[in-house]
């Protein structure tokens, strides 16, 4: 499906860029696909990395275009519907990848049975290897959601939410969550060059550690705790770590950055 689709970009940021990059890996023809972008730097870098047709003006990627996706700043987004909704075709499947905007409030410049689907995806997906999760209007039909399942699909995992009020614990979970990955990356290999290692080598162990405990968990189907428990040997040093660990409440504390971030999401979502 996807090699048929003409698919636009309003925004021509990172996450879109990671989508055009997926897209084209997938199949997608490239004069199939369009990017709107008002920066005139980020255009010229565009152009550079991918052969695909970059314009300065929103209304000129529109026309014939199956799928747009608003990939601007969630501040610009019912603008950008505003200016955009009365010139889509009834049948244009719209996507929307900005945090914190509501289907509704994408609804409200848009026809009342225009196919929408809100998304939000992760950084991840700049090397494909991202999760998005989709939240389909009511009356989005089986064709439609196949083809915002495919264009998402194209950047990494793909799961579907029935409930809109998930989407800021989304948000906080898989959208806020590389972070705090990144964090934990920088602190493992900060206790590496602590125990005496190089640099180099504690940062190539800390991250090859993550990754290869993330797959083992994705891959095994094992429960986190069951995986832990087989490493965790009676007095030796992992349970050493472990209690440590848990006696400075890391548990906790990760569990309160998701609330955190949360309760931010939400914030944001009602426009404060």
């Amino acid at each position: 499906m996807l090699n048929d689709t003409t698919i636009a970009f309003i925004g021509g940021g990172n996450m879109a860029a990671a989508m055009i990059h997926g897209l084209l890996a997938a199949g997608s023809a490239p004069e199939r696909i369009r990017v709107a972008e008002p920066d005139p730097d980020r255009r010229e870098a565009l152009t550079r990395q991918y052969p695909v047709a970059i314009m300065a003006d929103n209304p000129a990627v529109v026309p014939g275009a199956q799928a747009l996706v608003i990939a601007v700043k969630p501040g610009k987004v019912v603008g950008v519907l505003g200016e955009l909704g009365p010139l889509l075709a009834p049948e244009t499947l719209v996507l929307s990848i900005a945090a914190g905007v509501s289907l509704a409030q994408l609804q409200q410049n848009l026809r009342a049975d225009q196919p929408l689907v809100r998304v939000m995806p992760n950084t991840p997906a700049l090397i494909g290897a991202g999760i998005a999760a989709l939240l389909p209007c009511a009356h989005l039909s089986p064709a439609h959601r196949l083809l915002a399942r495919q264009i998402m699909a194209s950047t990494g995992d793909v799961v579907e939410v029935e409930e809109e009020s998930w989407m800021d614990g989304i948000t906080a979970l898989s959208g806020s969550g590389p972070a705090y990955l990144f964090l934990m990356a920088e602190a493992l290999s900060d206790g590496g060059v602590a125990c005496g290692l190089p640099r180099a080598l504690a940062d190539r162990l800390a991250v090859k550690t993550l990754i290869g405990a993330a797959r083992l968990i994705d891959e095994s189907g094992q429960h986190p705790a069951v995986l832990k428990n087989q490493v965790t040997s009676p007095g030796g040093t992992t349970i050493a770590g472990l209690v440590q660990l848990e006696s400075a409440g890391v548990r906790g504390a990760l569990i309160a950055a998701v609330q955190a971030a949360w309760h931010r999401s939400q914030a944001l979502s009602a426009g404060h």
